[in-house]
């Protein structure tokens, strides 16, 4: 049986190994450029290098997020980094720039690659493309659950979260960061919009509801068995902008649980886990779309920690406090109603002496230094007596065999053999002892003599004769093999040499394509549009005389058999299905930045690509043809499954008065406040203008403003 892997995140040296001293199988970590993650501390080449190093000794693999849409003037340097990561001998890279990981395919073929998250994958058409195109495992959208997963039937390996943030937009297809914020999720810059406080109404009347987009923390620890049950290859935890400290224990928990299930045994979490667990970091856990639970927590986006007691007494100066938890000095606390928070700095025991801890059951009086005024319940956000056991583990050692050969006449024989390599160096030819031979115990203690190397005696096999072994030769022998494994773990000798061209297109062709969202609106503009699209199944059927385009839905579980159509595609499945047989345009929602990513779709015969709007400039157009940039219409922000509030006529507003319409169909789409707006631009290639509920001056106004 082939055991599941355990994948932890580190954004930084210190967590690197604080997830390898606490059983993490693999290793993901960001650079310094192309990461989603670009806020956290992230790795330079050389401290990649050392990663590397780092990892291989102890037998864990690297990889390395490489995971943003790459831009037209980035596409050499990210060749080259990509270059450097396969030459220091990283196991896998984590890519969602299609283009990208197809070229990176060609030019580096033995560079594992890593399908990520952010490319939305949530079905096996997708999966099956992503394969051909060069992927060996895919990050599977965190909206699927158990179930769809083990039916999936693609030939390829399957990663999923199993605990830490979640997003509450299908991943990749989040805007609202970069055109309400103009800091990229795709580029690694996500501004958490949804962590933000709203407001929302409905046909004008606003609801209770503070934080409408927030999360819960993604927990699936009480589920481990049925999880380890699929066909899932790799186990993820969430969190290269965590503390060392939450990577570590999250890390060991799942270690646990993991195990104990190859040993043939019912994985459970523990009481003391969950209360560890929600005092590091949690907005209350969910297990998420995996097993079906509700991911909304609306009240809040903060980190709750865990109940420590209530407020019996408070003044201007002391807040009495009656524990349910203990208390320690620079404990971090936070006040449940009031959502003020603080770091415990001096603890008082009720004959007011100042203490470093007071025990659950008794009173602690700390002070008052935030002007607090009402009682409260209190919550433990930062467990200061945890944090220190948790950096209390002890490094990683890695178990060892040693096999001794001493035979009279022959050479000295040493073996040193790991889980994965075997060495074996000879010596002096031994002799006969004259007077006391050689004995196992001594050398016992002399193999044994590891120091500060990362290794432990797992076992010494000796088989000797009455010999003499001068002690100098089998402890250099002992030296010699140590570091020769050291060197066989971790060196690497990969190389690659390639050479990247592009040629400069001319001529792109200039039409005006137009979305329509009914038939009053088809009818006003088609006599204007080459293209028309619509999303209404009816109105493309009633009109297919005309040059018009389904577009299909954002999320694909079931396929209809689509065939001579023209389709509109928003995710990687519905092209792979339909490319065979239908004419096809794919949507902006493919996050298509670069040349190489409008090639790759040319290739599955893509008669038109539609660019991202996050493209920084127009200078993909000069490497590109049959493309299309849409310069007018609310854009899709969002794409939500399960969203907790199933009324129609939703409205979003947020701290600046902007008004962000919302679609609550089967899925929830969350459309921009405002309208791109590119119309007097002199682009060169194919725009498209979408249409909402704009009436019909507003239409002719746009038209002629265009034509």
């Amino acid at each position: 049986m082939k055991k599941v892997e355990l994948l932890a995140p580190a954004g930084n040296m210190e967590t690197l190994f604080s997830a390898i001293n606490n059983g993490a199988d693999a290793i993901y970590v960001g650079g310094e450029n192309f990461s989603a993650r670009a806020f956290a501390k992230n790795f330079n080449k050389e401290e990649l290098k050392q990663a590397v190093y780092n990892c291989h000794l102890y037998g864990v693999k690297l990889y390395v997020a490489v995971n943003t849409v790459i831009f037209e003037d980035e596409i050499e340097d990210c060749l080259n980094y990509l270059k450097y990561l396969y030459e220091i001998n990283i196991d896998a890279v984590i890519m969602q720039d299609i283009g990208m990981i197809n070229l990176t395919h060609k030019l580096i073929p033995n560079l594992e690659i890593h399908a990520s998250t952010q490319i939305n994958c949530h079905n096996d058409e997708c999966l099956k493309m992503l394969k051909e195109i060069g992927v060996k495992r895919a990050v599977l959208a965190r909206e699927m659950d158990i179930n769809t997963i083990k039916n999936l039937k693609a030939d390829i390996d399957l990663e999923i979260f199993i605990h830490g943030a979640l997003c509450v937009s299908y991943s990749g297809r989040c805007l609202f960061s970069s055109l309400n914020g103009n800091r990229s999720g795709n580029r690694g810059k996500c501004v958490g919009s949804c962590r933000l406080p709203y407001e929302i109404f409905e046909n004008d009347k606003k609801l209770d509801i503070k934080f409408p987009l927030s999360t819960k923390e993604l927990n699936t620890a009480n589920n481990i068995k049925e999880i380890l049950d699929s066909n899932i290859t790799s186990l993820k935890i969430e969190g290269r902008m965590k503390s060392k400290e939450y990577v570590g224990y999250v890390t060991k928990v799942y270690r646990r649980l993991i195990d104990e299930y190859y040993q043939g045994k019912n994985p459970k979490i523990k009481k003391e886990e969950i209360i560890n667990l929600s005092k590091l970091f949690n907005r209350k856990f969910t297990t998420g779309y995996l097993f079906n639970e509700d991911i909304y927590n609306t009240k809040t986006s903060n980190h709750l920690g865990y109940p420590l007691g209530k407020i019996i007494k408070i003044n201007s100066k002391k807040i009495y406090i009656k524990l349910t938890d203990n208390l320690y000095m620079e404990d971090g606390i936070r006040f449940v109603n009031t959502n003020k928070g603080m770091i415990v700095n001096k603890i008082y025991n009720e004959k007011n002496l100042l203490v470093n801890h007071i025990d659950k059951g008794n009173i602690a009086i700390i002070d008052n230094k935030i002007n607090l005024k009402t009682k409260d319940d209190v919550n433990k956000t930062i467990d200061k007596h945890l944090i220190k056991e948790i950096n209390n583990v002890k490094n990683k050692k890695i178990p060892i065999k040693f096999k001794l050969i001493g035979k009279i006449n022959k050479p000295l024989t040493l073996t040193i053999s790991d889980s994965q390599n075997t060495i074996t160096k000879t010596s002096i030819t031994l002799s006969k002892a004259n007077n006391r031979p050689t004995t196992k115990e001594v050398i016992n203690e002399k193999l044994s003599k590891l120091g500060n190397t990362p290794f432990e005696i797992e076992n010494i096999d000796i088989d000797i004769e009455e010999v003499f072994i001068p002690l100098k030769y089998l402890n250099a022998l002992r030296h010699d093999l140590i570091e020769e494994l050291i060197t066989k773990k971790t060196s690497s000798n990969n190389k690659v040499n390639f050479k990247y061209n592009k040629t400069k297109i001319k001529n792109n062709s200039k039409n005006l394509n137009i979305f329509v969202r009914n038939e009053k609106q088809l009818l006003k503009v088609k006599n204007k549009a080459t293209i028309i699209y619509t999303d209404n199944f009816n109105l493309y059927k009633k009109y297919k005389n005309l040059n018009i385009y389904y577009r299909l839905p954002n999320i694909m579980n079931n396929f209809e058999k689509y065939k001579n159509e023209r389709l509109l595609i928003n995710e990687l499945g519905s092209l792979f299905k339909y490319y065979k047989n239908n004419k096809i345009i794919t949507d902006y929602t493919l996050n298509i930045t670069n040349s190489e990513s409008v090639k790759l779709l040319q290739e599955y015969n893509v008669k038109l690509v539609t660019l991202s709007p996050e493209i920084p400039n127009y200078n993909i157009l000069n490497y590109t043809k049959n493309t299309e940039i849409i310069t007018y219409g609310k854009l899709e922000l969002m794409i939500i499954k399960n969203f907790h509030l199933k009324n129609k006529n939703l409205i979003l507003k947020d701290r600046f008065g902007n008004k962000f319409p919302i679609i609550n169909d089967k899925y929830c789409t969350i459309l921009h406040a405002k309208n791109i707006n590119l119309i007097k631009e002199n682009i060169n290639t194919n725009t498209r203008i979408n249409l909402l509920d704009e009436k019909d001056e507003e239409i002719i106004k746009i038209l002629n403003t265009k034509i």
